[in-house]
Formats: C-alpha cells, sequence, structure tokens
C-alpha cells in the first residue's frame, strides 16, 4: 500500500488532539477509534463490545491497553513508568530485545490512558507505508515419509 496523506494528516490531528486533552472521554476515544484503528471493525461485534463495556464503566487505561491489544495484534506495550508527573509508555513489536536495539513506539502525556493511545498513534506512524500489510505466516513443512540422515561431515 502506498503512503497515504489523508491518513497522515489524520493521525497529525489526532495526535494534537491527545497532545492537548487535559482528561480521557468517550469523545476522544471515538475519535481514536475512527481515525486510527482501521483494524476495530473486523475483530467483530465480541471485541467491540468488550471494549465498550470498559469504556461504559470508566475503566479508560483497561480500556486503551484492549485498544493496543485489537488494533496493533503484533505490539506489545513494553513499559509504563510515571515520572515527573507524567505517563510514558513504550510500545514494540520485539520486546526481548534489548532497549537500544528496539524500534519502539513512545508516548508520554499527564493522563495514563491518554499516553497509552499516543503510543498507539505512535506506532501507527511508524507502519507508515506498510500500513495494512499484514505480516504473512510461513507455511508448515510437511512431514516425509522415511527417515532423515545428517550428510555433513564433522571431521
Amino acid at each position: 500500500m502506498l503512503f497515504d496523506p489523508k491518513y497522515e494528516e489524520q493521525l497529525d490531528v489526532l495526535e494534537e488532539r491527545l497532545r492537548h486533552a487535559h482528561a480521557f472521554t468517550t469523545d476522544l476515544m471515538s475519535d481514536v477509534i475512527a481515525k486510527a484503528c482501521t483494524r476495530f471493525a473486523a475483530h467483530g461485534a465480541t471485541s467491540m463490545v468488550r471494549v465498550n463495556q470498559l469504556i461504559e464503566a470508566g475503566a479508560w487505561t483497561d480500556a486503551a491497553l484492549a485498544m493496543v491489544e485489537l488494533e496493533l495484534p503484533y505490539w506489545t506495550v513494553r513499559r509504563l513508568t510515571y515520572e515527573d508527573a507524567k505517563w510514558y509508555c513504550s510500545i514494540s513489536r520485539q520486546p526481548h530485545l534489548p532497549v537500544p536495539l528496539d524500534d519502539t513506539a513512545n508516548a508520554s502525556h499527564e493522563v495514563l490512558p491518554v499516553a497509552i493511545l499516543s503510543a498507539l498513534v505512535e506506532a501507527h506512524r511508524r507502519m507508515g507505508a506498510t500500513r495494512g500489510i499484514h505480516p504473512q505466516t510461513v507455511s508448515q513443512a510437511q512431514p516425509t515419509s522415511g527417515h532423515a540422515i545428517c550428510c555433513d561431515n564433522f571431521s
């Protein structure tokens, strides 16, 4: 999929809105779902019901984490820290790599769920031109009949 400037503009507007948010609201979550979450509707009614229940219960952080789980299945939250009156969130595709080698989507905000959703938007930005392209699965090797032997000379 080629670079889509409209999508980038939507992410810019959404990022700006998240940056200036003083509290987490249902409207803010709806805006994130509408502008950044391309896979959300594909998960079906069960996933949407789960997120909606979390939102209705006021479980903003759980709803934001569920959004990351649904929207970015190959990414995980690597780090959530609170320092100097701000929450810092790092989302990673390779959480087992050392931090200097990992390509993380980082965000910070005074409100934890907003920091998580800001990192989600940053992850979408990092995916850039590959947006919409999903990693392909590797076909499994079929078992063969007979016996396999090693013919290497280890002497």
